[in-house]
C-alpha cells in the first residue's frame, strides 16, 4: 500500500518589532526630566539629613553641646563671617592650597609627559616614584619643616607633593596609552617635537590628565587641613581642631562646613575648566550620561 505523506505547511517567519521609546521619540524631554530628577534627589537628600540632625538635636535625641544643631552652626557661622573672624582662616587656607596646587600640577604634567614619552626615563625614576608615593605624605610634614622652617612653606610644599603624585600618575598613563597609529600619523606627516605634542600628544592625553587634577583638588583641602592642625597658627585645619579642644563645637562644626563648600567648589572649578579646555572630551555630567 502506498502512502501519501501529508504536505508540510511553509513555515512563517516571525518578525520581531521594537517601537520607539520615550528616549528615542522625545530625547530632550526625557534627558530634561533626568537632570530635574537628578537635581531633586542631589538636594533632598543632603536636605533630609539636616532635618533629621535638627529633630534629633531638638528632641534631645543627641547631644547638642557634642552635635550642634545645623540652625545653631549656620548661625555661628553667619555671625563669624559677619564680624570677619572667618574669613582670615579661609584665607590662609584657600592660598596654601591655591599654591601648592599650582605647584604641584606643573611637575606632575611635566614629568608624567617625559616618563609617558621616553621609555628610559620612567625606567630609571618610576621605581624610585612608586615608592614615595605609597609613604603617607602626612609623614614627609617633618621633613618639609626641618627644610624649610615654620611658615607658609611646609604648607605649601605638603600640598604640591601630595597633588604632583595624582597628576603625574594620570598624565603618564594617558601619555602611555595614546595609540602607536596616532604616533606613527604624526611621524608620516612630518611633525616636529612641538607639533608631536600640540597635535597628538596633548590633545590626546588631557582629558585623563584633567581628571586626575580635579582628584587631586579635592586631595589638597584634606591634606592642607590635617597639615594646618600639626604646623599652622592660622587656616580652616587649625580653626576646627582648636576649637574642639576648647570644646567649641558650633565653631568646629563652622570650619568643616567650610572646608567641604571649598573643596567641591575647587573640583567643580577644574571640573569647568576641563570642559573648556576639552569639548571634544566625553562629559562626565551630561547629555546622553544615566
Amino acid at each position: 500500500m502506498t502512502t501519501i505523506a501529508p504536505k508540510k505547511e511553509p513555515e512563517r517567519e516571525s518578525v520581531l518589532v521594537r517601537r520607539p521609546g520615550p528616549e528615542e521619540l522625545h530625547p530632550s524631554r526625557t534627558h530634561r526630566r533626568r537632570r530635574a530628577l537628578q537635581l531633586a534627589l542631589a538636594v533632598a537628600v543632603p536636605l533630609v539629613l539636616l532635618l533629621w540632625w535638627q529633630l534629633a538635636a531638638a528632641q534631645g535625641w543627641i547631644d547638642d553641646r557634642v552635635y550642634p544643631a545645623p540652625s545653631t552652626i549656620l548661625s555661628d557661622g553667619w555671625d563669624r563671617a559677619a564680624a570677619g573672624d572667618l574669613w582670615p582662616d579661609v584665607w590662609a587656607t584657600l592660598k596654601r592650597v591655591l599654591a601648592g596646587y599650582a605647584l604641584g600640577t606643573a611637575a606632575g604634567y611635566l614629568l608624567g609627559l617625559l616618563m609617558g614619552s621616553l621609555s628610559l626615563v620612567r625606567a630609571a625614576l618610576e621605581p624610585l616614584l612608586d615608592a614615595l608615593y605609597v609613604v603617607p605624605k602626612l609623614a614627609l610634614l617633618p621633613i618639609f619643616l626641618n627644610m624649610f622652617g615654620l611658615g607658609e612653606g611646609p604648607q605649601i610644599a605638603l600640598v604640591a607633593t601630595t597633588v604632583f603624585f595624582f597628576v603625574w600618575i594620570s598624565t603618564m598613563s594617558a601619555v602611555i596609552a595614546i595609540p602607536s597609529g596616532h604616533r606613527d600619523a604624526g611621524r608620516v606627516f612630518g611633525a616636529s617635537p612641538w607639533q608631536m605634542f600640540r597635535h597628538v600628544l596633548l590633545p590626546a592625553s588631557l582629558p585623563s590628565v584633567l581628571v586626575g587634577a580635579r582628584i587631586a583638588a579635592g586631595v589638597a583641602v584634606l591634606v592642607i587641613v590635617a597639615s594646618e592642625q600639626i604646623a599652622a597658627t592660622n587656616g580652616l585645619g587649625h580653626l576646627i581642631f582648636d576649637s574642639r579642644a576648647l570644646f567649641q563645637n558650633d565653631v568646629m562644626f563652622v570650619g568643616i562646613v567650610c572646608v567641604a563648600v571649598l573643596g567641591v567648589l575647587f573640583s567643580e572649578l577644574i571640573r569647568l575648566l576641563g570642559r573648556l579646555l576639552t569639548p571634544w572630551a566625553p562629559r562626565d555630567r551630561g547629555r546622553g550620561q544615566s
